[in-house]
């Protein structure tokens, strides 16, 4: 929209019609582009070092990567191969070669989710362009960059980055499938969502229905072969995704690891149980904190604008909804394979699908997920947005374009009120603004082209201020453990929520073993001792809980048996099993403390662990940590 403020309404009408699918347009096309890649470049790896291993427990697994091609491959969260963590290992993949190329460390660690950023904004663009043209383009990513929730992952090293950089890239391919109706394209973006998959399983599936409904709607080819097409495509996903889940089932389980988050040792029961179907029902064996059958926050429509969802997503939401109804609306007489309407239909059905399921799983959901709405609720503000610009000399279309700048502001000040502390005033002024703007223009068409320019500018700027500053806010916060929140700090590390869990201090009491959700890098004698004679054994310590292990392993740079995986309430290993690796001398220590507690479901393996090493060793305390030397 800012640029289609800057020229008269004819010209920017027939150019951004003219120049959709070429890969040069007006002069002012590349640069702009370019200014917007960079910005977001700067916003996602500015000052990215201070949030140090952010979600330690994928930070130890790819430290485990860059020791071991096995680990790497299974997603092990350590380079013994005890157990794997409790996804599928894409992400794991680009972290682990990137800490093979440049040392274990939080920039390679974390540098490839803000390039994964920069590449979802720039596709984003590209397919929002495709379309609506290049002004609806610059808006869509703009929008993105600026959605907290996305600054948030992708400055963090959660798999939801790969997560939505290959579910927008799945979306570019529909959009090209749908100008020639190409199979090939088709097949792309089904292998796309496919490895989407093995990066956060059958979340990636959500965005199909609206992939399907778009290309059998609106491919320029008869139906039967938009049906033959789908069903190629069908087959790449299942392709894409399945060979994974099928290399591990056929792999003997004896020279794998455990698969973390599953109580059979098994891929396809951790992809439709606890990651899959369970998320929906609430039923998640081995889960805690949520419990069995819910227990994770009420549901309903308003989730999504509760206090722990709103402040990462919700800053366009209901302009996405007016998008959506609008862009419907005025594309209703189109032709069947007009591109543009085909657009809303992707782009809307991803929409509602996904804040549909988001909205009423009884499993576990955390406010970060809602990054998987933030490309949807984009490109819609941006197609929308050049479509109701374009045509705002019909009066209907000026007042729906006003109402959504009115609403985003009203939103944008109820959310910025919640935190009366933060930027005092600025809700105020953004709904002043807003609804100063939203009059304007309302009567855009009949004012001078100088004074229609002023006021697209002022529009755009009281639509993105809100969430723009929540979203330099949440980056400039830094973020670790397991429940990264957006917004800005504060005084702890971590966004207003609370979802942040700091790295711990280094010794003291309490100095190490961060619990369920946080981790503690161990104390300067701790240290010492793990890494005394590690090249000995298999594995230098063990401890239950994958958090606690991979404070211990990233601090001593040597592999810690994470008991029980990451809730502590996986059959790995068995009690059996580990007095099996005590008394053939693989394991030298065990650490007792940040014990995790056992939830309704799952195995209670760790806890007859830690008491059997409690009953049978001597403790002693090391930087407030209770070790047990099972060499003794």
């Amino acid at each position: 929209m800012t640029l289609l403020a800057s020229r008269d309404a004819a010209d920017e009408d027939s150019e951004d019609a003219a120049t959709a699918n070429q890969p040069s347009g007006p002069r002012w096309v590349r640069p702009s582009v370019a200014a917007l890649l960079l910005a977001t470049a700067v916003l996602y790896l500015w000052n990215l070092g201070e949030s140090g291993w952010a979600n330690a427990f994928y930070s130890a697994a790819a430290q485990a990567g860059s020791v071991s091609w096995k680990a790497l491959f299974f997603g092990s969260s350590d380079a013994a191969n005890a157990i794997t963590v409790d996804k599928t290992p894409a992400a794991l993949w680009v972290m682990g070669l990137s800490t093979r190329l440049f040392g274990v460390n939080a920039w390679s660690v974390l540098v490839p989710q803000a390039l994964m950023g920069v590449g979802s904004v720039a596709l984003l663009y590209a397919t929002v362009r495709r379309t609506s043209g290049p002004a609806a383009g610059l808006l869509a990513g703009a929008v993105l960059a600026l959605t907290p929730a996305a600054a948030l992952m992708f400055r963090f090293n959660n798999p939801d980055s790969l997560l939505v950089l290959l579910l927008v890239a799945g979306a570019h391919c529909v959009v090209r499938a749908l100008e020639i109706a190409s199979p090939r394209w088709l097949a792309l973006a089904g292998a796309a969502v496919g490895f989407g998959f093995l990066a956060k399983m059958l979340q990636a599936f959500l965005v199909l229905p609206a992939f399907g409904l778009a290309y059998l709607i609106a491919a320029p080819t008869p139906v039967r072969k938009r049906l033959l097409h789908l069903f190629g495509a069908l087959c790449a996903t299942l392709v894409s995704a399945g060979w994974y889940l099928a290399v591990v089932a056929l792999w003997p389980a004896a020279d794998r690891p455990y698969i973390g988050g599953s109580q059979g040792n098994s891929l396809w029961e951790l992809a439709l149980g606890y990651n899959g179907l369970g998320r929906i029902t609430g039923d998640e064996v081995g889960s805690v904190g949520g419990g069995r059958n819910g227990g994770w926050g009420g549901t309903g429509w308003d989730r999504l604008f509760g206090t722990e969802m709103a402040g990462g997503i919700a800053w366009l939401l209901p302009a996405a909804v007016v998008a959506l109804a609008a862009g419907s609306w005025f594309t209703r007489h189109a032709r069947r394979t007009d591109r543009e309407r085909a657009a809303l239909i992707l782009w809307g059905g991803w929409f509602l699908v996904t804040a549909a399921v988001f909205s009423f799983m009884s499993g576990i959901i955390h406010a970060y997920y809602t990054i998987a709405l933030a490309p949807a609720i984009a490109a819609l503000v941006g197609i929308a947005g050049a479509q109701l610009w374009r045509a705002r000399g019909n009066p209907a279309a000026a007042a729906t374009l006003s109402a959504g700048i009115g609403l985003t502001a009203l939103t944008a000040y109820l959310l910025l009120s919640r935190h009366s502390t933060w930027l005092p005033g600025l809700a105020i002024a953004i709904l002043v603004a807003g609804l100063l703007c939203a009059i304007l223009v309302f009567f855009a068409s009949r004012l001078p082209v100088v004074a229609r320019r002023l006021v697209a500018v002022g529009a755009l700027v009281t639509v993105l201020a809100g969430t723009g500053a929540y979203t330099v806010a949440t980056a400039a916060t830094p973020h670790s453990g397991a429940l990264p929140s957006a917004g800005p700090s504060n005084g702890r590390g971590m966004g207003p929520g609370g979802g942040g869990i700091v790295i711990g201090g280094q010794g003291g009491p309490g100095g190490a073993g961060g619990g369920l959700l946080g981790t503690s890098l161990p104390g300067e004698n701790l240290t010492a001792v793990l890494r005394q004679d590690s090249a000995k054994y298999t594995w230098t310590a063990a401890t239950v809980g994958s958090n606690n292990a991979a404070g211990y392993q990233l601090g001593s740079g040597a592999p810690v048996m994470a008991v029980g995986g990451f809730n502590g309430t996986d059959p790995a290993p068995t009690l059996e099993q580990f007095q099996e690796y005590v008394r053939s001398g693989r394991i030298h220590y065990f650490l007792g403390d940040g014990m995790v507690m056992r939830g309704e479901t799952g195995s209670d393996a760790a806890e007859r662990i830690a008491d059997w090493v409690a009953k049978t060793y001597l403790p002693t305390t090391v930087d407030g940590v209770t070790v047990y030397d099972l060499t003794r």
